[in-house]
C-alpha cells in the first residue's frame, strides 16, 4: 500500500518528513540514474575465433627473397548495445596486442637475423599494440569497429569482425652481405596475441571488455640453399595451427596495447652472428 494511502496512521509531521525524503531520493536518483552503458546491459552473442585449417604457403618466386603466407586468424562477434545517451559516442570493436615474439632466420653456421620487440623481449612491457598504426587503439577501422552516437532510443544490434595473418619476406642471402649467394637454412617464428572485444566511450575513454581471445601462430621452415629456386624450402613441424582460446574470463588490457608504437613500428631487425657483436640492420620506426 502506498504511503499516501496510509498517511492517517502517522503524525502529520512524520508524513511530511517521509514525503520530503522520498522527493529528495527521487531527485538524487534522477541525477545519478541517468542512462548509462554498463556491462550487464550489453549482450554479446555468436562469438567465434578460429585459424583457417590450411598449412602455411611457401613462395619461391624471387631470387632475392623467400615469402611465406600463414593461414588467417579470424574473429567475429554480435553485440547488442543498449540505448546510447545524448552527447555520448561509443565504439565497439577489436583491440589486439602482441604478447610474445620469436622470429629467427638462420644462415647455416654464420649467424641469424631476427625481428625483435626489445621492450617485450626484455620484459619492460607485457604487450605491444598490434593496431594498424592509424586507428589506435583499434585493430582497424573497417569491419573491426562500429560507432554509435547518442541519443539512440532503442538497442542497437551490430557485428564486428577482424582477420590477421603473416606474409613476410626473408632474404636468401645474409642480410648484411653484398653477396646474393643463398645461405638461408631455417626459419622459425612463434608469436602470441591477445585480442579483446571492447566497448569504449569516445569522450571519457571508459572501456568495457566484453570478450578476450588468446591465439598463437607458429612457423617452422627448413631450407636447403643448394637446391634450385622453387624447391629449396619445406614446411616442417605441425602443418596446422592450434585453434584460438575464447576465455571464460576477461583479461585487463595493458597500457601499451592501447597506444603508440604498434608492433610493426616497434620491431627491430637484428643480425646476430655466430661470432662477434650483434648489429642493428633495421631500427624501429
Amino acid at each position: 500500500m502506498c504511503i499516501l494511502a496510509r498517511y492517517h496512521l502517522f503524525p502529520s509531521s512524520l508524513v511530511l518528513l517521509i514525503l520530503l525524503a522520498a522527493c529528495t531520493m527521487g531527485c538524487i536518483q534522477s541525477i545519478a540514474c541517468k542512462p548509462r552503458i554498463r556491462r550487464e546491459n550489453i549482450v554479446v552473442y555468436e562469438v567465434s575465433a578460429s585459424i583457417d585449417q590450411c598449412p602455411t604457403i611457401i613462395e619461391e618466386n624471387s631470387p632475392i627473397v623467400l615469402r611465406y603466407k600463414t593461414p588467417y586468424f579470424r574473429a567475429s562477434a554480435g553485440v547488442v548495445m543498449p540505448p546510447v545517451p545524448r552527447n555520448e559516442t561509443w565504439v565497439v570493436g577489436w583491440i589486439q596486442a602482441c604478447t610474445q615474439m620469436e622470429f629467427y632466420n638462420t644462415y647455416g653456421d654464420i649467424g641469424m637475423s631476427s625481428w625483435e620487440l626489445p621492450e617485450l623481449r626484455e620484459g619492460r612491457v607485457k604487450a605491444i599494440s598490434d593496431s594498424d598504426g592509424v586507428s589506435y587503439p583499434w585493430y582497424g577501422n573497417t569491419t573491426e569497429t562500429v560507432t554509435l552516437t547518442g541519443p539512440t532510443s532503442k538497442p542497437s544490434r551490430l557485428t564486428v569482425s577482424m582477420n590477421d595473418n603473416f606474409y613476410p619476406s626473408v632474404t636468401w642471402a645474409v642480410p648484411i652481405s653484398n653477396s646474393n649467394t643463398p645461405m638461408l637454412t631455417h626459419i622459425t617464428r612463434d608469436q602470441s596475441f591477445i585480442t579483446w572485444l571492447v566497448a569504449m566511450n569516445s569522450v571519457t575513454k571508459e572501456r568495457i571488455v566484453l570478450q578476450t581471445v588468446r591465439w598463437r601462430m607458429r612457423v617452422d621452415i627448413a631450407v636447403d640453399p643448394d637446391m634450385p629456386l622453387g624447391s629449396r624450402a619445406s614446411l616442417v613441424g605441425r602443418p596446422y595451427q592450434e585453434q584460438p582460446h575464447i576465455l571464460n574470463y576477461q583479461e585487463p588490457i595493458p597500457p601499451n596495447a592501447l597506444g603508440r608504437p604498434n608492433a610493426n613500428d616497434a620491431q627491430v631487425l637484428m643480425w646476430r652472428p655466430r661470432r662477434g657483436a650483434p648489429l642493428v640492420v633495421i631500427p624501429p620506426k
